[in-house]
């Protein structure tokens, strides 16, 4: 199975960081065991290593293993030693050659904690991942973890540098919308969807007022469109209004974002059962010129990233429950859940992916259809 798997041609340039006198285990096995393993339900070192004992037999039809399966402290200290910048590259390479093959180029640019990885007894803050979703692939195209003592505005540049963006639309939140990030979107080929907050005060000001000035004409005069959405059921009722202002006028600092065609506003309002209607406005800018339908489209697709990667990554993975500490074991293993979750997801049963992993864990049959995606 091992030569036959098409993403560890992906992986043949990650360097074994062991010593090769002390190697009773090939790095490409590991990393087999490792992902079947998670695919078939184990979220931890432990799990992972007795997977490969109770499956010892299966996998020894596809690999030679002259010293059986390693321990779960083999799997941690080479996890723990392997770079994850090398890791996170050749996981991006494999998911754009995937992608390229799939239609629809909308990026969605999300973080995401790792919480169970903290430990304040030891004063270790939890380890932050920066995740990019392809919403009409859905697929995890790739995924950096934010260095120690920094934050998302630092690990989005070192995301981007992993993505084919030519023609692609990147949707990022507030914590993302900066200048240079624009720029590095723009010098890619790709266009820009950045929602707007306080953390750029000027700007969002200048929005605010641009919209409030516009209103009070009813727009008279400003070249804008309009994309209204109702959603109704599960005893729930959301209307969404886009509102997007061509050549905006008035934002002081336009000058200094690359490209910026549109300012956008999101009115959303919400009513669960009998509840109190709840709202709530955003605003965003964009460099591609199109209209309002367009935007709404994207900025609502952007959230498919928590229920589709978020939601399913700390339910059905339990990556929030995680307790593996070494920061870069932790965030290599966080790649591994990631190539998991996209094979998993890709097989097409219908079922939950908490049934796939639990029938992969059942069935080698099946487990073998999911890797062979």
């Amino acid at each position: 199975m091992s030569a036959s798997l098409p993403l560890l041609r992906h992986f043949r340039s990650l360097k074994d960081p062991r010593i090769n006198r002390r190697k009773l285990h090939s790095l490409e096995n590991i990393l087999v065991i490792a992902v079947c393993a998670v695919i078939a339900g184990a979220n931890d070192f432990q799990q992972v290593a007795l997977f490969g004992r109770k499956r010892l037999d299966w996998l020894g039809r596809f690999m030679d293993l002259p010293n059986g399966i390693p321990s779960h402290h083999t799997f941690e200290r080479l996890f723990a030693r392997l770079d994850p910048v090398a890791f996170q590259a050749c996981f991006a390479r494999w998911m754009n050659a995937w992608h390229a093959k799939l239609t629809g180029k909308h990026y969605a640019i999300d973080g995401k904690a790792q919480r169970g990885s903290a430990s304040p007894s030891k004063r270790f803050a939890c380890l932050h991942l920066v995740n990019v979703w392809a919403t009409q692939a859905n697929l995890c195209l790739g995924v950096v973890a934010c260095e120690e003592h920094s934050n998302e505005i630092t690990a989005i540049p070192r995301l981007l540098e992993l993505l084919d963006l030519e023609g692609a639309l990147v949707t990022i939140d507030a914590a993302g919308c900066q200048k240079k990030i624009a720029e590095k979107v723009v010098q890619g080929g790709g266009d820009y969807l950045l929602v707007v907050k306080e953390n750029q005060e000027k700007l969002y000001r200048d929005i605010e007022a641009l919209f409030k000035r516009a209103a009070e004409s009813d727009f008279a005069g400003v070249p804008h469109s309009y994309y209204e959405k109702v959603d109704l059921g599960h005893g729930r009722q959301e209307r969404r209004c886009y509102v997007v202002i061509e050549d905006p006028e008035g934002l002081s600092e336009r000058a200094n974002w690359p490209e910026l065609n549109v300012a956008g506003l999101c009115y959303s309002e919400r009513k669960e059962g009998d509840g109190e209607l709840t709202s709530h406005t955003r605003y965003f800018i964009g460099s591609k010129r199109a209209k309002a339908r367009y935007y709404g489209k994207a900025f609502r697709g952007h959230w498919r990233v928590e229920n589709n990667l978020h939601w399913q990554l700390d339910v059905t993975f339990r990556e929030d429950d995680s307790h593996v500490r070494q920061r870069q074991a932790a965030a290599n293993l966080a790649v591994v859940r990631r190539l998991a979750l996209n094979l998993t997801k890709q097989e097409e049963t219908q079922m939950s992916l908490a049934k796939k992993r639990f029938a992969a864990a059942l069935d080698t049959d099946y487990l073998e259809e999911i890797l062979d995606v």
